[in-house]
């Protein structure tokens, strides 16, 4: 099953981050014109680490000086000794991409096994651990990928010099400032119940909770009441004003399984009555819905998921499940239809196959499409 991984400016944007799932490891970089195996890529985009978390993340390369703090601060303790204990190695990686561009771990001749050493799933030999420990603390970032392997690169040659040259942010208080804004920018608001826990990788309860204050008393995030809903939330006092805003047309989207929405599992169920669980990493016999199950949203409401793959261009819908409490209509199907091609367009998809079982009216909707 090939799982790609979003690449439209828009998207990373609006979610400050787009992580990239563990079954598809550690990051995409910020090269016009790449590609990658597993997805595209766009010249927006940079892989970072997140603390606290072992995987990566699609972030804009305009966060990059504002990320220093966590390149300074927050590298996993088996990254620090391993760059210690193999300072020279080291030295001698960095100088051969110097002189050479980009290079993968077979690019080296060193292949000696350190997995005793240095236990990780970054990679057993000790080239490959350095590589990840280096790239880790920003002297190296992913060029391009190359059937799933990493081609690193200086990021001076591939951050845009506008971003890489900004004045690096090393105050604790103003980077939390910071990410917590930028975690209120991508789930649009969240609970004040969660202020002292929220986002382990943004910093410690603590540093979370004084940032929220101080960007509350600043007059950044502001606490506000969803509907009926008795559980106050935070928003950006800036995004008041699309309160008043008129819905626009509905139309139906498929969400990856990371989208920030879905971050939150309780405010997904308190506001939207929907529960969901990415349950690729549970045992087959323990999943509900399937491996990979993507949640459908039209409109203000989740209304579907499915379960999809692809396969040799093709396009396969497995199965498909309507919220017990909806009933399509030819508008909901219509907007079906568009989200389809959209998707097989993302997917650079060449057709579409509905397994036997799935809605008939699904059926009608997208047989036949081809990708835009």
């Amino acid at each position: 099953m090939n799982q790609v991984i979003p690449s439209l400016r828009t998207s990373v944007d609006r979610q400050a981050h787009s992580t990239v799932p563990s079954a598809a490891p550690h990051g995409y970089a910020a090269r016009p014109n790449s590609a990658a195996s597993s997805g595209r890529i766009v010249d927006s985009l940079v892989e970072w680490h997140l603390e606290g978390e072992d995987q990566a993340c699609l972030v804009p390369v305009s966060d990059w000086p504002m990320r220093a703090l966590i390149r300074e601060k927050y590298q996993p303790y088996h990254d620090r000794e391993i760059l210690q204990a193999e300072a020279e190695a080291a030295h001698a990686i960095l100088e051969t991409i110097d002189a050479i561009g980009p290079l993968s771990s077979l690019e080296f001749e060193d292949r000696q096994r350190v997995v005793e050493l240095y236990p990780t799933w970054y990679g057993q030999t000790r080239t490959k651990r350095i590589l990840r420990a280096l790239w880790a603390c920003g002297l190296l970032v992913t060029h391009h990928r190359k059937s799933g392997r990493h081609y690193y690169e200086r990021p001076e040659r591939v951050i845009p010099a506008e971003h890489f040259q900004r004045t690096p942010v090393l105050d604790g208080e103003e980077y939390h400032r910071w990410i917590m804004t930028r975690r209120q920018q991508a789930m649009g608001l969240f609970p004040r119940t969660a202020e002292a826990a929220i986002w382990s990788s943004c910093g410690s309860s603590a540093e979370n909770k004084l940032a929220i204050a101080q960007l509350v008393e600043e007059g950044v995030l502001t606490p506000v009441l969803v509907g009926e809903k008795k559980l106050p939330y935070y928003m950006l006092t800036s995004t008041l004003d699309l309160l008043e805003v008129s819905l626009p047309t509905p139309r139906m989207i498929l969400l990856g399984p990371l989208d920030s929405m879905l971050w939150d599992r309780k405010t997904l169920r308190y506001i939207f009555d929907f529960d969901y669980v990415w349950e690729v990493y549970k045992p087959e016999k323990l999943r509900r819905w399937g491996y990979y199950v993507l949640p459908v949203f039209y409109g203000d409401r989740f209304v579907a998921r499915v379960d999809s793959r692809l396969e040799k261009g093709v396009w396969t819908i497995a199965r498909w499940w309507w919220e017990d409490d909806v009933a399509p209509d030819a508008g909901m199907l219509d907007t079906l239809r568009d989200a389809a091609e959209r998707f097989m367009y993302y997917l650079r998809a060449d057709g579409v196959i509905v397994g036997e079982g799935v809605d008939e009216r699904v059926r009608e909707a997208v047989v036949g499409i081809a990708a835009i």
